[in-house]
């Protein structure tokens, strides 16, 4: 009888020669075995699988899908960006998204028109079309560059190939979500995980034969770039294509107002069960395009959509252990390790206790049962605790004042509101190796570096085998002794030394936020970058004497505060942080802020805003100043080339230091007027 070594050993060879085999044929398109040979191998698989129940956490042979996509498909650059969804999780959330629209828009009415649409639980693509002709097809990517998947994309044969109507566009990007109803996955259910990760793999196959086997659905639901734009709102655009024989869902619909708003969502989550198709909540869009382009984006998202998700999905576990978490800030985050259990389709075995607070608020002790919830990718959470089921000889949980690394950990005091934070941190920074490691998960995610096959999975191996331990470690990677690791062969090494020497040339703003400096968010970043130029500017935060000069010139950037100049002064002012940063900078090719536009009527000039507007936000007027290649700051300086004067109860003081250093005001007429020439 053979030994569970031996199997194991078998088993491991099998999975291997199958991986090799798909490189064979997907990627060389030159197979070395023929058909039923390849079947007759996975076949031995799946027999080891279902005999041998502790093979399982070696992954199965359902995982394997293909092969690994990431040099098969030619990337392009998204026409427009290909953004996510900011998520909104009850009625508080909607009506908070409301008011920042209308705060936005200077705008009183809340009962703004909404298109509502079910938010389908697929994998996100784009159509390009010129004259009516489908040129282009790409899959979401990083959102700023796709994958060509024109090929796989024309098998759905439900999506028109060519727009035969007169008022077509000269350029009409059609956005849409592919997916696999659930009757016709249940048909494939044993070679896939999930529909979602079938509808991907299919997508992503090099071969468009294969593609074309999976029944794929889709939906259209947005456009990207219109040339010229012919549509006034969202649900006139759903529409139009619809006659033009693309698929829309037969769900969308407009609301006004919060009320209409939770009669849709209650109304679509009661059907959801009968739908063929999984969504997850329902995607609630400004329906005037008009607004939507005053709207704007974020740096991730769309200021005029959001995401609602369905109410969470509860569950009753136990609480086994609460252990502590640190993370790049020097979070001390509780954790509660529980008995498994299955909340909304997924197996949960932890959940988050947010801060010292909430466990002594709830009074959450080891051994308690607990109602956990999740919704939507959070986190789960802990709701609350079943005092009737606890132990008596239970006693209170006693949060540590250490951090894992030993040092003494304090909750700060908030600079705006003067209170003490609610979480325990460590501020060793980087010398603490807990913080240092969270702090490199940070620097290689999507919205950092985006380095492809260096999750954060892999940083914990890496970390483990004292591979990195810095972020310049990354980019002098040992890759002979990667070689000898399990389940790194020669194209996934490639694939990271690509990925890797692609990341070298990062923008200013993503380098900021990537170093990770507490309260430096993205839009931080971009205003940073703005501000400093280059990474020659930038450096002057290093040394302590340039340093203090340039933090007082932060503070008169609007959207810079105390908290910010105080958490980049906290930074630098640790020793072991500079030198690492200055080790991760001779790395890199750091490119220089590039104006927005060099052309625009703001171009190279200084603007300040008192008073408010008749027909526009502070915040609208700041992103159009941006837009038009103008910097915003938060306070009178000889720098300030205008000080632009709202009709609505404006700050004498600031009007008068204007007029001392000779700098000129510009009224809201004038400012009108200037928007309009």
């Amino acid at each position: 009888m053979e030994e569970r070594s031996e199997i194991i050993e078998k088993y491991k060879k099998k999975i291997e020669s199958l991986k090799k085999h798909n490189n064979f044929y997907y990627i060389k398109d030159k197979p070395k075995i023929s058909d039923s040979d390849y079947d007759n191998l996975k076949k031995e698989i799946i027999i080891l699988e279902k005999k041998y129940k502790f093979l399982k956490k070696f992954g199965t042979v359902n995982q394997i899908i293909g092969a690994p996509p990431s040099n098969k498909f030619l990337k392009i650059k998204h026409l427009q960006p290909m953004l996510s969804l900011s998520n909104a999780f009850n009625k508080e959330d909607m009506r908070d998204f409301i008011k920042k629209i209308n705060n936005f828009l200077n705008l009183k009415n809340e009962n703004l028109e909404l298109l509502a649409e079910p938010k389908i639980d697929g994998i996100s693509a784009t159509l390009i079309y010129e004259k009516g002709n489908l040129i282009r097809g790409l899959s979401r990517g990083d959102g700023s560059i796709g994958e060509d998947i024109l090929e796989n994309l024309k098998t759905l044969f439900s999506i028109p190939k060519k727009i035969n109507a007169k008022d077509v566009p000269e350029l009409l990007e059609i956005r849409c979500e592919v997916y696999i109803g659930k009757k016709d996955f249940f048909k494939i259910k044993d070679n896939f995980a999930n529909p979602r990760n079938a509808a991907g793999g299919s997508l992503r196959q090099k071969n468009s034969n294969e593609t074309s086997k999976i029944p794929l659905k889709y939906f259209a639901y947005g456009f990207g770039a219109v040339k010229p734009m012919i549509f006034k709102n969202q649900s006139e655009f759903l529409k139009k294509i619809k006659k033009w024989n693309f698929s829309t869902n037969p769900l969308s619909e407009t609301v006004n107002g919060l009320d209409q708003i939770e009669t849709k969502h209650r109304e679509i989550d009661k059907l959801r069960s009968t739908l063929d198709y999984d969504i997850d909540g329902l995607v609630y869009k400004v329906n005037n395009i008009n607004l939507q382009k005053r709207l704007g984006n974020t740096s991730n998202s769309p200021r005029w959509a959001i995401a609602y998700k369905f109410s969470a999905e509860k569950a009753v576990t136990k609480i086994k252990n609460i252990a502590i978490q640190v993370g790049r800030t020097g979070a001390i985050t509780p954790v509660a390790k529980v008995d498994p259990v299955n909340v909304g389709g997924v197996v949960v075995s932890n959940a988050t206790l947010h801060n010292e607070e909430e466990i002594q608020r709830k009074d959450i002790r080891i051994g308690d049962t607990i109602i956990i919830q999740r919704a939507g990718d959070v986190i789960p959470q802990v709701v609350s605790v079943d005092i009737s089921k606890r132990d008596k000889s239970s006693t209170k949980y006693m949060f540590p004042k250490k951090c894992l690394c030993g040092a003494e950990t304090k909750k700060e005091l908030s600079k705006s509101t003067n209170k003490q934070d609610a979480v325990r941190r460590c501020f060793k920074g980087y010398d603490c190796k807990f913080i240092a490691k969270e702090k490199l998960k940070h620097i290689v995610s999507k919205e950092a570096f985006n380095i492809d096959g260096l999750g954060k999975k892999v940083i914990e191996q890496f970390w483990d085998l004292n591979l990195i331990k810095e972020p310049s470690d990354i980019f002098r990677l040992d890759y002979k002794k990667i070689k000898k690791l399990e389940g790194w062969g020669e194209l996934s090494i490639n694939n990271l030394k690509k990925a890797i020497d692609k990341s070298k040339m990062i923008s200013l703003d993503k380098f900021i936020y990537s170093i990770g400096i507490r309260h430096i968010g993205q839009e931080n970043a971009k205003i940073l970058s703005s501000f400093f130029g280059s990474i020659k500017g930038f450096t002057k935060l290093f040394e302590s004497k340039s340093r203090k000069k340039t933090l007082v010139n932060l503070v008169d950037l609007d959207g810079i505060g105390e908290t910010q100049v105080y958490s980049i002064d906290n930074f630098f002012s640790n020793i072991t942080n500079t030198r690492i940063i200055k080790d991760l900078i001779d790395k890199l090719i750091i490119k220089n802020y590039a104006v927005k536009n060099n052309d625009g009527k703001f171009s190279n000039k200084k603007l300040m805003f008192t008073g408010g507007f008749k027909n526009m936000s502070r915040s609208e007027a700041k992103a159009i100043t941006e837009n038009n290649g103008g910097k915003v700051l938060g306070s009178i300086s000889k720098k300030l080339d205008f000080l632009v004067v709202g009709d609505s109860k404006p700050t004498q003081k600031k009007i008068d230091q204007a007029k001392q250093l000779n700098i000129k005001i510009i009224l809201e007429k004038d400012w009108n007027k200037i928007l309009n020439s």
